[in-house]
């Protein structure tokens, strides 16, 4: 795990790999959960049976968004950004869904800094991530974060 507690510590990954975060299983029931919390209920989620006799994939496959929304905890597995007053998600950019995550496959990430900017105060990062199916090797999807970070003085 990277360890960042000024724009210092994070200048000297600039352009490098951070790491590798460890593997989150993607259950039928996690996809059920986010399904209600979503609102999202279509069919090649929730409905094993359907999927066996009607998807391409002969099963269920997790939402794009869920496979998303684990970047913050594998993140946090990579790095761990301390010494701060706040932080805040600024947004996500070129975020492709490459290969859907069957139910029961795992996930992991991998974050490299791509760039950093001292906005007098403020960090702003870029991170590409990219989230790989463990089982396969393949990519899930790519994109950019961008992070803000306020270090304490």
């Amino acid at each position: 795990m990277v360890t960042i507690n000024s724009y210092e510590d994070f200048k000297q990954y600039e352009g490098q790999e951070l790491g590798h975060s460890g593997s989150i299983h993607v259950t039928q029931e996690r996809i059920n959960q986010f399904a209600d919390a979503t609102l999202d209920h279509q069919w090649i989620h929730i409905d094993e049976e359907r999927c066996r006799l009607e998807s391409p994939f002969g099963q269920t496959i997790a939402h794009g968004y869920l496979t998303l929304s684990l970047l913050p905890v594998m993140w946090n597995q990579i790095v761990s950004v301390g010494n701060l007053e706040r932080q805040m998600n600024y947004g996500m950019d070129k975020l492709r869904y490459i290969q859907p995550v069957l139910s029961g496959q795992h996930v992991s990430m991998t974050a490299r800094l791509e760039e950093l900017l001292n906005l007098r105060g403020a960090i702003k990062t870029t991170v590409k991530i990219t989230i790989l199916i463990d089982e396969t090797g393949k990519k899930a999807l790519e994109g950019l974060a961008t992070f803000v970070y306020y270090f304490k003085k």
